[in-house]
């Protein structure tokens, strides 16, 4: 789970909290999307999650880990529980769509037998069976996304971040894509998933917490936070 209970952080030389007392906690198999206007705190809180910055105070714990207290030696520990897809996907672009997915194995001590089995179940799973041996370049934006989503949570992950998954597709691939992480969220693998958005249309389409932020607070959490609250 992800718990924040009154996290505060300020950026070195900065004069204003970026997360002012923020309080929330995300339950595992929850699917959660996390909204706000740009400088509201979002990239902020995914820093924090993935340990990329520190709180200054308060509870913030992720997985088991407590963040505020963990050694440094851990954090990669910590960080192998949390998988992320970026809007722009950071694809190698000299490795095909198989060995992107592959890279993110060896880099936490897979054997190859434990790749080969895991890599094509994998990419099946998010519907690229059959583009193996293709290279970025040669799929399209959408298909891309797809590669990323797959690398990210090719280590099975208990906890999986989209930041702004849908920045970059249409409409019709951006409802593609979020139907995708909803089956990851309820499929056998139970994934927590946490989406970052300002995409509005997008997230009314789903049921779904929505968890609203400006200044750094949460200023709306529930299912119906998303309508009490204009992103701008």
């Amino acid at each position: 789970m992800v718990l924040f209970e009154n996290v505060s952080m300020t950026y070195p030389g900065g004069d204003t909290r970026a997360i002012d007392d923020m309080t929330f906690a995300i339950e595992d198999g929850e699917f959660v999307f996390l909204v706000g206007p740009s400088g509201s705190g979002k990239t902020s809180v995914i820093k924090l999650i993935t340990g990329e910055v520190m709180a200054d105070s308060g509870t913030l714990n992720v997985n088991g880990f407590d963040l505020r207290h963990l050694r440094r030696r851990k954090l990669p520990l910590m960080r192998r529980t949390v998988g992320v897809i970026f809007q722009d996907f950071r694809l190698i672009e000299d490795m095909t769509v198989y060995e992107n997915v592959a890279f993110a194995m060896h880099i936490v001590g897979a054997t190859n037998r434990q790749i080969h089995q895991r890599v094509p179940y994998v990419l099946e799973l998010v519907g690229l069976s059959g583009r193996e041996n293709r290279y970025p370049r040669e799929v399209s934006g959408g298909e891309q996304q797809r590669v990323a989503v797959a690398r990210a949570i090719v280590n099975s992950p208990r906890l999986l971040i989209a930041d702004e998954p849908t920045g970059n597709l249409d409409p019709a691939r951006s409802l593609e894509l979020m139907l995708l992480m909803d089956r990851i969220n309820d499929n056998e693998m139970g994934t927590t998933v946490l989406v970052v958005t300002h995409e509005k249309e997008m997230v009314n389409s789903f049921s779904k917490r929505v968890i609203a932020i400006e200044d750094g607070r949460v200023i709306s959490d529930g299912m119906d936070g998303y309508y009490n609250y204009e992103i701008k």
